[in-house]
Order: C-alpha cells, then structure tokens, then sequence
C-alpha cells in the first residue's frame, strides 16, 4: 500500500531534487510582475526569478495558490492510492494558502482523508518540516503519527535572516514588527525573526559581516539543534557565510537553498537565512547576546 502523500507549498524553497527523493508534491504560488502572471517553479526558477528582479521596474508580488491547484494534488494522491494527506502549508499569518488547502480538503472529504498543517513558518522552516513528515511517511506511519511529528517540530523551529534591503518588505506589506527597522536603512543590514508565524525584527547590525556573525552566534546559542538549512536569494558571499556557520554545525548537516520567488519577492536580494529545530522548544526565540 502507498504511502501518507505529504503535500506543502512553493514558499517552502525545497530544492526539487529533495522534494522528488521524499515524494513531496509542492503546489505552487502564483508571481506577478505588474500585469504579467507567472507560476512559481514552473515559469520560473529562483535563478530566473532573480534575473528578473533585477531588470524589473517594479517589484514582483505573490498570490496563494487556488483551493482548485490543492484539490487536484489530493486527488492525485487519491488515485495513486495513498491512504491520507498531509499538508504543511506557509504560515497563515503571511499568506491565504493556507486558507486555501482547507477549502480543498473539505471538497475531497468524500475521497481521501486530508490533514492541513499551518507550520508558521515559510522558506526552508517549512521545506524541512514537509521532508520530516515524508519520512515519517515512508516509515508506514499513520495520517495522525505524520500531523504529530510536524506539531513537534513548529514550536521548536526558529528562523533569522539577514536583509541587503528592505525595500521589498516594506513595499509588501509584510513587515509587521519589523517596522521598527524602516528609518534608519542606509546604516545597517536588518535582522529579523520568523516568530509565531509572522515577521519581526531582531537586531539591527553595522555591517553586513556582522550580521552574519550574528546569525551564528543565535544558531550557537540555542544548543544543540538540528535539521539546519541555510538559504539565500543569489548572495553571492553566501559561502562565506556557510564557512562562518560551519564552526557551529558542520556542513555535511546543512541543507543549503535557494530563496525562490515567494519568498524573495518579500525578502529581497541577496537575503541569507538559517533555520533549525532546537531540542527544547522552550529554548527562547531570542537568547541575549
């Protein structure tokens, strides 16, 4: 018998050969460069999203994907013979997409039993999740034991990033707590939080060096962690970030990512973030530094 099909989002940034090896079905948002509608991974690659970006006039802007795009995975996974679904979408404070899967599982509730995880996360947080819950699948666990291992792993996620700018959140919209950072632009390189499910500043650094320090010192400072994943939108001192890291965490237990479309058209260019599961989610989301 098949397996539970885990099904997640383009927002995750799952490189596609890692998504193909766990058999995750990734529903893609869709990306809009002023009137011109573009499908996220099947349109365009982070590689194209980011050419694009950079010639573009205005910035791009996303939309959720349609309950329909979710219906047809889950009635995919129906015809393939799985036993359930599960969904771990983008957190719902930032997107509809969430909202959307729902309304999808409520339409094939005749057909196959689908579960809709809200992860509060975005980017790799997410990505890795739905890799979790994939293994879990693979492992012949149940509907439910698959929904248990992601809720484990939501409180314990945390995710820093650092911004080159602020221009495309501030534009977006989906600043939130991280208003506190606009003012003051030209003289620091912005860090922020992924915290419940929404946005939120974290520290303001100097120089783009120090940021990076930064974010290794809160990978250090939370202990013992795992399932470590770094990203970025074309970065292209990435590696030196990754050699900074590689003295907390070596690289052979990174999952290193594009930032795709969905993300970047918030984060902006050359954005790099780390996200980790830490051991005890009562670990605080900001350790003092």
């Amino acid at each position: 018998m098949a397996d539970i099909r885990v099904v997640t989002d383009s927002a995750c940034d799952l490189p596609s050969a890692l998504a193909e090896e766990h058999g995750i079905e990734v529903v893609p948002l869709t990306i809009r460069f002023g009137d011109e509608e573009l499908v996220d991974r099947r349109d365009l690659s982070p590689k194209e999203f980011w050419a694009r970006v950079q010639n573009s006039p205005v910035l791009p802007e996303t939309a959720a994907p349609s309950p329909g795009a979710f219906e047809e995975a889950y009635r995919r996974a129906a015809d393939a013979g799985c036993p359930g679904v599960v969904v771990c979408t983008l957190s719902s404070s930032l997107s509809a997409t969430y909202q959307a899967a729902v309304v999808a599982s409520q339409a094939v509730a005749d057909v196959i039993p689908v579960r809709v995880m809200d992860t509060r996360a975005v980017t790799m947080s997410e990505g890795m999740m739905a890799v979790a819950a994939a293994r879990a699948a693979s492992q012949g666990k149940g509907i439910e034991d698959v929904c248990g291992v992601v809720e484990d792993m939501v409180a314990r996620t945390r995710l820093y990033a650092t911004l080159d700018t602020l221009e495309n959140l501030k534009k977006g919209g989906r600043v939130g707590g991280a208003q506190a950072l606009i003012g003051s632009l030209l003289s620091i390189k912005p860090v922020i939080e992924l915290r419940d499910g929404v946005v939120e500043a974290e520290s303001k650094q100097r120089t783009r060096s120090k940021s990076f320090r930064y974010l290794v010192d809160k990978v250090r400072e939370c202990g013992a962690v795992e399932n470590v994943a770094v990203m970025h939108g074309e970065a292209p001192d990435i590696d030196e970030f990754i050699d900074l890291l590689a003295a907390v965490v070596p690289r052979e237990q990174m999952t290193v990512s594009d930032v795709g479309a969905v993300i970047g058209a918030h984060a902006g260019p050359r954005v790099i973030g780390v996200t980790f599961q830490v051991q005890d989610a009562q670990v605080p989301h900001a350790p003092t530094s």
